[in-house]
């Protein structure tokens, strides 16, 4: 594989729409209600997994949602778990937050898989005060 290359990874057996996003058109899967559990267990990169029913908080957009809201996106090869207002300000699942999570606060994640590893982001408060 050369530079101008890219891996693709597996897709998901879902139909497609393409769909007008933040930085271009994004491919979006169209996932039944019924299989967004385990779509969700699937692609969520942190342990523990939370329910559909749980609300978190998207940083980009600076809203809560419910995480069942969630959407699926195929941009670079790649499926990408994102939040319902990804197409507007492109947060994908590492922006999400805990609802309450306060300016100044570090979130430490554990990342899943056989890494063991953990992620820890901060979050700075609204980001609406750094636009020019």
């Amino acid at each position: 594989m050369n530079e101008t290359q890219t891996a693709s990874m597996p897709r998901l057996p879902y139909p497609t729409r393409r769909v007008s996003a933040l930085n271009g058109e994004v491919e979006e899967y169209i996932i039944p209600d019924r299989e967004k559990a385990a779509v969700l267990e699937k692609l969520y990169i942190f342990d523990p997994v939370p329910s559909l029913y749980e609300t978190m908080f998207d940083v980009h957009e600076e809203r809560h949602f419910k995480v069942g809201e969630f959407r699926v996106v195929r941009d670079g090869g790649m499926d990408m778990l994102v939040s319902p207002y990804f197409f507007q300000s492109g947060g994908t699942v590492i922006d999400w937050l805990p609802p309450d999570v306060k300016p100044g606060q570090i979130i430490r994640r554990k990342v899943r898989g056989k890494s063991g590893g953990f992620m820890e982001t901060m979050y700075f408060g609204p980001m609406k005060r750094f636009a020019h």
